[in-house]
């Protein structure tokens, strides 16, 4: 190359030279893409599984419980129904009222004998006020009565210096001398123990105590704390029948007793 053309290309170079302030600013690359995940492959292509549809589960509970009442009303139709009770006559419900009425030990109700009769609670109202009024038309020594909300056969007022009479006579067995005697040692010694009597009676009196004990005049009161052994001692029953208000009125029984009494009762301790 001539000097000339060198010297006319460094002049274009120089016209074409741009000073750095008035340069264009390059402009930043575009960002990539985020990567997106991969999709398991396990799962494939399946959607997420829904939630259930709550007025879905409520028909279905409504159809399920009517299926059943459905099944229930068939059986109860398939299901053969007892024959009613036969109504009874007026004649033979009364006697069958006097009869459950004479071995009743409370006053039972109307629904309940009408339950146990199988027969209309309205029948037996009237069939037992209509009973009661014959009773007492008839002079009975009986009569029928509606207390404490039911009914039951009661002897009447003025027939009662008789049943007393009656129920009171089988309480007037005297006792024998064996009774007496356990009886006055338990009332002189109690609380006393079983042992301790037979010492002091110096034979034994298992049946003689168990008899006083049915008798209401004495009765059990604890157990010996050394032995273990039962205590006994009178009741107010006993007190009672002798006209006392306590034991501590009994009269002196020292003069009457052995002296060696407190050796025998001490040495079955």
């Amino acid at each position: 190359m001539s000097d000339e053309e060198r010297r006319d290309s460094l002049a274009d170079q120089a016209a074409a030279w741009v000073p750095p302030w008035n340069r264009p600013r390059p402009t930043a690359p575009p960002e990539p893409p985020a990567p997106q995940p991969a999709a398991r492959e396990d799962l494939g292509n399946e959607r997420p599984p829904e939630e259930p549809d709550s007025s879905k589960i409520s028909l279905a509970g409504e159809a399920a419980e009517a299926g059943e009442r459905k099944q229930r009303a068939s059986r109860r139709r398939a299901a053969p129904v007892p024959p009613p009770a036969p109504e009874l006559d007026d004649a033979e419900l009364r006697g069958a009222l006097e009869a459950i009425l004479l071995v009743v030990d409370e006053p039972v109700s109307e629904l309940t004998l009408a339950q146990v009769l199988e027969q209309s609670p309205e029948r037996i109202g009237p069939l037992l006020d209509d009973i009661a009024a014959g009773y007492t038309a008839a002079g009975h020594g009986f009569e029928l009565r509606r207390a404490a909300g039911g009914w039951r056969l009661y002897t009447r007022p003025e027939y009662a210096t008789y049943v007393e009479r009656f129920v009171l006579d089988g309480q007037s067995v005297r006792l024998t001398q064996a009774a007496l005697e356990t009886l006055a040692v338990v009332a002189y010694r109690q609380p006393v123990t079983r042992s301790r009597i037979s010492a002091i009676r110096g034979v034994n009196c298992d049946g003689v105590l168990r008899t006083l004990v049915s008798r209401g005049l004495v009765e059990e009161c604890g157990a010996e704390p050394d032995s273990g052994a039962f205590l006994y001692r009178t009741t107010t029953m006993f007190l009672e029948k002798l006209g006392l208000n306590s034991v501590d009125e009994l009269p002196p029984l020292a003069p009457f007793l052995p002296d060696d009494v407190e050796e025998l009762a001490d040495a079955t301790r």
